[in-house]
């Protein structure tokens, strides 16, 4: 069972490295040129959105003006457990890089030891019996300082140190990026769930309609004004719509239980929500693509396990030269505490040692090409990272002026059915039509809502896709403080 205490640190980790977790590229000149080398050329603009050369959002959950969705993310941030799962490897790996960089200091190790020794009464000597109680006992005092220390001639130590280093970056830059995804996750529920609010006004305006209908079709047959065929259909359909408000209804339930789970909150479906959507920010700027390198946190991410496999290969490379360390030692003995530290009870020794090696039957050169197989995987990565993420905004870019025009077909469509309804009502009602058509275009009437809402759902959806593909943090900066 994890504890209070420990989820409290992991919170106060999170909240700490949200505020102040460097995610800049490498700067050092091997990393830069490889992950350059690894990409194909890039255009000057975005081909799907020429004319959106401005500064990318940030800020871009508050861009919704709605508290609600606000305090959500700002819930999840605190309380979802893959982001404290985060929040503790990024405590780790900050750890490793500080245990890596431990023996570029020497190592000084403290020891003190009691002896008692006690007086023999007597003592049986060639069969003869030898008194010796005059002998009293004593105590004898030991202390020791010992310390130690590894040259690093050739860095092998510092470029241990380096790699954990920017394992560690790379750790805090993913970690930066999960809680974009998290933002960006819990909004996409909370839209799914405000969707399944008017989707259920709908069905249950479907429902009332056609039980409507329904009811007016059997007065009419009662009267022999209706078929047997109408009645069955107007009662097919009601079932029909009756199905899609309880479907309706369980999505619902879907939604608002898996906002929880984001939350961290036990999934009871018990989140109120106002069945309105918000509006619709404006379109971001998308920069350029090459910006897109040094802001999108994992690409950062993956840039930094480039420069941490080069450190990597240069620990491999060094440790197939020799060895030097230094060793001293400070010992003291006496029987009297208060003289154990005397100098003149002291012995100080120091040694020089020299570790090379000889044979190894080839482990450190397959060491070597190991860190050079390690090396050419993270440059792969990397350029998969890049690719995908150019990919992502130029796929959102395209859906977004894709959407944009389907918002408007279905706003003509949905104006449109209600006209052709309120015709197909009287050409009814004056028996020029069946019921059949009546109700073929009352279908077409709420799939159009439906179809809408839907359609307004993915742009909200939509600007939460380009905004997190650009790379731009979900908060409005703060105010400058001292960092951490």
């Amino acid at each position: 069972m994890i504890r209070l205490g420990s989820l409290a640190a992991i919170a106060a980790t999170a909240l700490l490295l949200s505020g102040c977790a460097t995610i800049k590229p490498a700067t050092d000149r091997e990393t830069v040129e490889k992950a350059a080398a690894s990409l194909p050329e890039l255009p000057q603009a975005w081909t799907s959105a020429r004319e959106r050369v401005g500064d990318v959002k940030v800020g871009w959950i508050e861009a919704y003006n709605d508290p609600v969705l606000t305090k959500l993310v700002e819930e999840a941030q605190l309380n979802n457990r893959n982001l404290r799962a985060a929040a503790a490897n990024v405590e780790r790996s900050w750890a490793l890089a500080r245990q890596a960089g431990s023996p570029l200091l020497p190592s000084v190790d403290a020891s003190g030891t009691v002896q008692n020794i006690e007086r023999l009464e007597s003592q049986n000597l060639g069969g003869l019996p030898i008194d010796i109680g005059s002998i009293p006992g004593f105590e004898r005092y030991n202390v020791a300082v010992q310390a130690s220390w590894e040259v690093d001639v050739w860095g092998r130590i510092r470029a241990g140190q380096q790699s954990a280093v920017e394992s560690a970056r790379s750790v805090e830059a993913d970690y930066v990026f999960a809680q974009y995804s998290i933002a960006s996750a819990v909004a996409q529920a909370y839209f799914l769930a405000l969707e399944a609010d008017q989707q259920i006004v709908v069905a249950q305006g479907i429902v009332d309609a056609l039980t409507e209908i329904s009811r007016v079709v059997n007065a009419r047959y009662r009267y022999g004004m209706a078929s047997a065929f109408d009645v069955s259909l107007a009662e097919s359909d009601l079932a029909t719509a009756q199905e899609s408000l309880e479907r309706a209804k369980n999505s619902r339930l879907i939604a608002v239980r898996s906002l929880e789970a984001l939350l961290g909150r036990y999934p009871a479906a018990a989140i109120q929500t106002s069945g309105s959507f918000p509006a619709l920010p404006a379109p971001p700027g998308a920069g350029v693509p090459s910006e897109l390198l040094e802001r999108r946190p994992d690409i950062i991410a993956a840039e930094r396990q480039i420069a941490a496999a080069i450190n990597s290969r240069k620990v491999a490379q060094a440790a197939k030269l020799p060895r030097f360390s230094l060793t001293t030692a400070l010992n003291g003995a006496s029987n009297d505490l208060e003289d154990v530290l005397d100098p003149a009870n002291m012995l100080w020794t120091l040694a020089g040692n020299i570790l090379a090696p000889i044979f190894d039957g080839g482990a450190r050169d397959a060491a070597v090409d190991l860190a050079d197989a390690d090396t050419q995987a993270a440059v792969a990565l990397y350029a998969d990272t890049a690719i995908n993420a150019f990919s992502e905004v130029e796929q959102a870019l395209d859906l977004g002026v894709a959407l944009r025009k389907q918002r408007a077909a279905l706003e003509r469509a949905n104006q449109e059915t209600d006209n052709a309804y309120r015709l197909s009502v009287l050409r009814y009602k004056e028996g020029e039509i069946d019921l059949i058509d009546v109700l073929s275009v009352q279908q077409r009437v709420f799939a159009a809502q439906s179809n809408l809402i839907s359609i307004r759902r993915a742009q909200l959806n939509q600007y939460l896709d380009i905004s997190l593909a650009l790379g731009g943090d979900w908060r409005q900066p703060q105010p400058a403080t001292q960092a951490p």
